[in-house]
């Protein structure tokens, strides 16, 4: 934080990120509210999501190409007017639910990826190693900060005011940040690129990147069953507010193991600090189906949660690690993509599963899929650790 300008420009992108963090509640409830009906607001979140994992990759280049204050401005702009128009539409009376699912998916392809460019810009004022490992650190524990806050923040938005309110705050909230963020001098910095960077430089052309999404996706699936099967066994309990509390032991366990993950110096390669952190969170999902104690639990999701922000963090710095800086944005926004999507299909497939079991079996189902994941990529990223460590010595020799 005390590096020339870090402040200036990391402030304002976590004012726009909050906004991230509160569309899917206000997105929910507007469109919820409008039409008395939870399976077309589930459709419209559900399809603002898919097309935001799908686009997040694109968007991502586009930045790398035109510079980050041309491409998230204009992202930015774009995503705002896209949640006021829902927020237009969603004040009427009985809205088109194909129309709002719709508009929905459209204003999913535009969220500027505040986050991934943030990351570009912390590489480029740190030295690879421990400052740069603190500052990805201090990054992933505040965005995790606010995705905990941010729903709490829409929620008293909504219940002050109305779901379409929310909607345009949330939209505010964007640009404002983004604006903040692209008028700091580091960020004007990442101007437009002169000439297209060559085929072989994308990221998912380079050795062990497409197995660290491998890894990650793993990582993504706990996150997605922990989101899934903390609520249902909060309900089996009769206490719907008691899956906030297991969430946010999640959460809360997820900021420590950043935030002490940033603060050590690691000797071990980051590609073994990957595989040993998501298998770690693999494991310990599984032994979440042996705690009775809605207590017990919680702590078992604090020690599960310590893991996510290290897997996280370590997996952005290999992804800034063995890529051009001309697609770092591209490179660290596919690590995220990576996760959302490990999340979503979690969501889906132990959501199915636990119709037909006791609920806390979902937790061992969701870690079971991760495990394979981590497994698959533990050989190829193993692989290339151990040629790239061969070549170093011959080169130094």
């Amino acid at each position: 934080m005390r590096t020339a300008g870090a402040l200036r420009v990391f402030v304002p992108a976590l004012v726009g990120r909050l906004s991230f963090a509160m569309v899917t509640l206000v997105l929910l409830f507007a469109v919820q509210r409008s039409t008395d009906s939870f399976a077309v607001a589930g459709a419209a979140t559900g399809a603002f999501g898919l097309a935001n994992v799908i686009a997040s990759p694109y968007r991502a280049r586009f930045v790398d190409r035109r510079g980050q204050r041309f491409a998230l401005n204009s992202l930015a702009i774009a995503f705002a007017a896209g949640l006021s128009g829902m927020a237009a539409l969603t004040a009427q009376s009985e809205p088109p639910a194909g129309v709002l699912v719709g508009l929905a998916a459209v204003v999913g392809l535009f969220p500027p990826p505040l986050g991934a460019s943030m990351r570009v810009l912390w590489g480029s004022i740190t030295e690879p190693g421990a400052v740069r490992t603190k500052a990805f650190s201090v990054d992933a524990v505040c965005e995790e900060l606010l995705f905990t806050t941010g729903p709490l923040i829409a929620a008293a938005v909504v219940s002050a005011a109305s779901p379409p309110v929310g909607l345009l705050t949330t939209a505010l909230v964007a640009l404002l940040g983004t604006l903040g963020m692209t008028s700091s001098p580091l960020s004007l910095g990442h101007g437009a690129v002169t000439t297209a960077p060559r085929n072989s430089s994308q990221p998912l052309r380079q050795s062990g990147f497409v197995a660290i999404l491998i890894a990650l996706l793993g990582v993504g699936v706990v996150l997605g069953t922990v989101e899934v099967v903390a609520p249902a066994v909060a309900d089996s309990q009769g206490s719907v507010g008691l899956a906030g509390i297991l969430l946010a032991a999640f959460a809360a366990g997820s900021a420590v193991g950043g935030l002490l993950f940033g603060q050590r110096t690691w000797r071990n390669s980051l590609v073994k600090r990957l595989l040993i952190s998501s298998t770690l969170m693999t494991v310990l999902c599984a032994l979440l189906a042996t705690l009775g104690s809605v207590v017990v639990l919680g702590f078992g999701l604090v020690v599960v949660g310590f893991f996510l922000a290290p897997s996280l963090v370590t997996g952005y710095l290999l992804a800034d690690d063995i890529t051009a800086v001309e697609v770092r944005t591209e490179a660290s926004s596919w690590i995220n993509t990576a996760v959302n999507a490990g999340a979503a299909v979690a969501a889906v497939m132990v959501g199915l599963a636990m119709d037909a079991v006791e609920s806390r079996l979902g937790f061992i189902i969701g870690g079971g899929m991760a495990l394979i994941l981590v497994m698959a990529a533990s050989v190829p990223l193993l692989r290339n650790s151990k040629a790239a460590a061969v070549a170093d010595q011959l080169q130094s020799a």
